[in-house]
């Protein structure tokens, strides 16, 4: 293969992980003295335009790509804030090799949806962890399930769980809802409601709608396993795969 067709070639393979990747072909196949000549330039810009223009389906493949690594590198860039529970705010294995973490809220339908899919995976996989991240976006109503949840999250990891079932099974969140909710999980109305209004729960909301905007989460519920990022209600065989892709990677 000639040193032209190399060069064709690192710019056709860089084409698939975005523009940044066809500078760097440039400068791989200029030779020893890194540079291209105006010719040599022009005549890799032609091949590129062509390339797309015969292949446009690499586009929306290089985008996904982009779109990846940048994912991967802001969930690492928060990690220790995504990955960390507040208080008892989660289920599953205390000491589990693999986080699986759940943005959500509690008038989110598809979040109520998922439930089923969480409460599968924790039963199937001993050494998972799933830790609960309140994003309360829908309104009102949102902010108080989210405050009380955590109050209970705080008073007793048992309390939150029950809560977190009962409130689901309920349906919407409002205020006869979650006091009967707060009763279900065994805990005094009034006393939680309380509670709910510390400031360390203040702080914790902030802190996830601080991390919906690091992470541009498009809305609930939103995952994060690993190093992947996956927005929506994707169901449990798409959870199951990225939690063994997690597990894979170490």
């Amino acid at each position: 293969m000639t040193q032209g067709m190399k060069t064709i070639m690192i710019a056709a393979v860089a084409l698939a992980v975005g523009a940044g990747g066809a500078v760097l072909a440039m400068n791989a196949g200029a030779g020893s003295t890194g540079r291209f000549t105006g010719a040599d330039k022009a005549a890799i810009e032609t091949i590129v335009r062509e390339y797309i223009l015969a292949h446009p389906e690499i586009l929306p493949e290089a985008m996904q790509n982009l779109e990846r690594k940048e994912s991967a590198k802001a969930v690492t860039d928060n990690r220790d804030p995504v990955m960390r529970p507040f208080a008892g705010a989660w289920e599953g294995a205390a000491e589990g090799d693999i986080i699986l973490v759940k943005f959500f809220d509690y008038a989110c339908g598809y979040c109520q949806a998922a439930r089923a899919d969480v409460e599968r995976l924790i039963a199937e996989d001993p050494k998972l962890k799933v830790v609960y991240r309140e994003l309360p976006i829908l309104g009102p109503d949102s902010g108080k399930a989210a405050q009380v949840s955590l109050a209970l999250a705080k008073v007793s990891p048992a309390a939150f769980g029950a809560f977190h079932k009962a409130l689901y099974k309920a349906g919407r969140p409002g205020d006869a809802t979650i006091d009967a909710a707060i009763r279900a999980a065994g805990q005094d109305p009034a006393a939680i409601r309380a509670a709910a209004l510390d400031a360390d729960i203040r702080k914790e909301i902030e802190t996830n709608l601080g991390l919906q905007r690091s992470l541009r989460l498009s809305g609930t519920p939103a995952w994060v396993v690993g190093n992947q990022l996956i927005n929506g209600a994707v169901g449990y065989d798409a959870l199951k795969a990225a939690i063994a892709d997690a597990r894979k990677a170490g």
